[in-house]
């Protein structure tokens, strides 16, 4: 018992602050998908890919190494020619790369576009604007999503979801207390919103749109959130089977978390330092998946540590408050 007492962090004693902590970082987000919903023509709470609106994506291999400043040059030759709102991008080559190529490619620009069919004369139109601004871009790579397609990887992308909730949702009920279920579903709710709010951000700034794979990444979030909760909660369920009549509930979740502390940050770290490697040095198709990756293993870490914990301590709270004598009234 004097074990249970020695507490690195205080979940109840700072439960206004954790409340507070998670609305800063859930606010800005929140307002982003907002934002986007009105200002975006699809109405979508972030800027989506080919993969859901349908469209285009052409990559050309170039001999020359091109800046940011090129890309103003391309869109606009680009803007002329008919091409609506291309989003363009660089992709770097490594020396790998290089020695695997036969024609010496130095950088790759990737043009995405609205989707082009097989007969449309518009891939040609493309690379002769590119070839008007770079010597001899050459067409390695052209991948098209239809827009009939496209809804149809939306719809069971929100399917896979919902399911996946539902699945969870039907485990931690039965696995725990209804209370303790409906914490750590907020939790995972918690997670979501905030990887999605920063994507919503990054589209508004930055031009980065999700894909399959972000369903993908949000879905293992989902995973790591949950599994990492479950650790505390059994904890917390454990050790009120011995120290119940010792201790008060808030005792007993501050030393549960304590004790699962170590083990959390620790798992937590060995992920993120593998999923940071891939980031910086691992290919460029996969930077927005890992950096979704790398946000919500971070807030599924506090999220089961703190908020979670703190509800399940809230709601302990309140169930077990004195309810006020009701007034009885006297009629004659």
């Amino acid at each position: 018992m004097f074990a249970l007492k020695k507490h690195v962090v205080h979940i109840v004693k700072y439960r206004v602050l954790w409340i507070v902590l998670s609305a800063i970082l859930l606010t800005p987000g929140i307002i982003a998908m907002l934002y986007s919903s009105i200002t975006y023509p699809n109405h979508a709470p972030m800027k989506v890919g080919i993969d859901y609106t349908g469209g285009t994506i052409l990559q050309y291999g170039l001999k020359q190494n091109i800046s940011n400043k090129d890309l103003t040059t391309t869109r606009t030759n680009l803007e002329k020619i008919g091409v609506e709102n291309p989003y363009l991008q660089i992709l770097n080559v490594n020396n790998t790369q290089q020695n695997e190529t036969q024609n010496n490619i130095n950088s790759i620009i990737s043009i995405r576009t609205k989707f082009i069919g097989e007969s449309s004369d518009d891939v040609q139109n493309i690379t002769n604007a590119l070839q008007t601004q770079f010597e001899n871009p050459e067409l390695i790579q052209v991948s098209s999503v239809g827009p009939t397609m496209g809804k149809e990887l939306f719809k069971n992308s929100f399917i896979a979801v919902a399911l996946a909730f539902l699945g969870i949702c039907i485990y931690l009920s039965l696995r725990f207390r209804f209370d303790y279920a409906i914490a750590a579903i907020l939790g995972i709710f918690h997670d979501v919103i905030f990887v999605c709010g920063m994507f919503s951000i990054l589209g508004l700034r930055y031009n980065v749109q999700i894909n399959g794979l972000f369903i993908t990444a949000i879905l293992t979030v989902i995973g790591f959130s949950v599994h990492d909760t479950i650790v505390v909660f059994d904890r917390i369920r454990e050790n009120l089977r011995y120290y119940s009549k010792k201790m008060t509930f808030g005792e007993i979740v501050d030393a549960s978390v304590n004790q699962t502390l170590a083990r959390s940050i620790n798992t937590s770290l060995t992920t993120l330092i593998t999923l940071l490697a891939l980031y910086f040095f691992g290919g460029v198709t996969t930077k927005d998946f890992v950096l979704a990756m790398i946000l919500g293993i971070a807030i599924g870490t506090y999220s089961s540590i703190f908020f979670c914990s703190m509800l399940v301590d809230f709601w302990n709270d309140k169930k077990n408050s004195p309810r006020p004598p009701v007034k009885e009234t006297v009629t004659a």
